[in-house]
């Protein structure tokens, strides 16, 4: 492809192992390149080389902390980073009108608020998980919550995660447990359960639970329970190499390029539908 045909894209968190993997997969996807590298201003990546830190080689493109100028000329910006920061520089990629792919979990409804203010102007991209296996997961456990709702099911929602991931329950099983709620046509905050610990009671009828797992370095692993008196259904996923969320990322990159701004997820990108 010709380089003036190359989209520009801007990895903010550049020097995480996210950021590392989003970095050598950009350099080895025909149609795009690497525009500028991300940190945060305390970061000791500042200044090196984006390519030597991941592993690829020298690319010319040094780790920076000014986002104004990483993204002057980019076409996209990719963001696993934290909530405070993805909200910054959802602003900013709206006043640039370029596209926004957002990984970042643990946003509150406060930042997505601001974040869908800032999809006016940009086209955004947001999911808790950029996999097509756990999309299509989160269709099924829809499916099955509305299916099995007059049963008397009961809906637990399991994950684990490497023994650094700094939020729970995790932006995934967030995600599959607002589609079990639209499954049964309800609020999944007046009816999810974090946190069971000392004399609970009886498991409250309706509730959707979750339970979360931290240890070494496992990379994802996801299941949603439908249990009944007599039987259960269990749907699962398992991420075996976080390169699957960075694909994700880069086919949200290029579903987004010619759409109007909005905000978008990644039901929309890989077709599904709301």
């Amino acid at each position: 492809m010709n380089e003036t045909n190359m989209r520009m894209v801007v990895v903010a968190g550049a020097a995480g192992r996210m950021g590392q993997t989003l970095l050598r997969l950009i350099h080895a996807s025909e149609g795009m390149k690497i525009h500028a590298a991300l940190e945060r201003p305390d970061s000791p990546a500042l200044g090196k080389d984006a390519g030597e830190l991941c592993g690829i080689g020298p690319i010319g493109v040094p780790i920076t902390a000014d986002p104004l100028q990483a993204l002057l000329k980019a076409d996209a910006l990719i963001d696993f980073t934290s909530p405070a920061s993805t909200v910054e520089l959802a602003g900013l990629a709206a006043q640039a009108r370029i596209v926004h792919i957002i990984g970042t979990t643990g946003c509150s409804p406060e930042d997505d608020e601001k974040i869908k203010a800032a999809a006016r102007h940009a086209r955004i991209v947001k999911s808790g998980n950029m996999s097509l296996g756990v999309n299509l997961l989160g269709v099924l456990v829809r499916q099955a919550a509305q299916a099995l709702s007059a049963q008397g099911w009961d809906i637990e929602v399991l994950e684990m995660h490497h023994n650094k991931k700094v939020d729970a329950p995790s932006g995934t099983a967030l995600l599959l447990g607002m589609e079990a709620a639209k499954g049964r046509d309800i609020k999944l905050g007046e009816h999810a359960v974090r946190t069971r610990d000392g004399h609970t009671g009886a498991r409250e009828q309706g509730t959707i639970g979750f339970a979360t797992l931290r240890g070494g370095g496992v990379v994802g692993d996801h299941s949603v329970i439908f249990a009944s008196e007599t039987e259960m259904v269990t749907l699962s996923h398992r991420a075996n190499d976080r390169a699957l969320f960075a694909q994700g990322a880069l086919a949200a990159v290029r579903w987004a390029i010619d759409r109007k701004p909005g905000f978008y997820d990644m039901l929309d990108v890989l077709g599904f539908g709301k």
